[in-house]
């Protein structure tokens, strides 16, 4: 049940999303195409591995580049992400650690 002001009631759990879609401020040109917006995709454990999970949650740039290639739509390479702007970089490391925490955390954020 909502209030008046279309809220949450207290006791409600956010909607657990799976995917996230980031537009891009400079687009990654791949060939004649240019990628505008990436789906970061929720990573399953095995998408993590090789990664420190504590690294991740510190947006590590290193363990970004390990994981983002697993779960972007369309797939960026190590070498894309390399050239991305700083911003975008940002952009994709956030949804993705958004993904990392638990529900219990997510309650406290404010869902669009």
């Amino acid at each position: 049940m909502k209030n008046e002001k279309n809220e949450l009631p207290e006791n409600a759990q956010p909607e657990i999303k799976n995917e996230a879609t980031v537009t891009l401020d400079a687009p990654v040109v791949r060939g004649k195409s240019e990628i505008t917006e990436i789906v970061v995709r929720k990573p399953n454990s095995g998408a993590l591995r090789g990664a420190r999970l504590q690294a991740l949650m510190d947006m590590d740039v290193d363990s970004m580049m390990l994981v983002l290639p697993r779960v972007t739509t369309p797939a960026l390479t190590r070498a894309e992400l390399m050239m991305l702007e700083p911003g975008d970089l940002l952009q994709l490391s956030l949804e993705l650690v958004s993904f990392l925490l638990p529900k219990s955390a997510m309650s406290a954020f404010p869902q669009s």
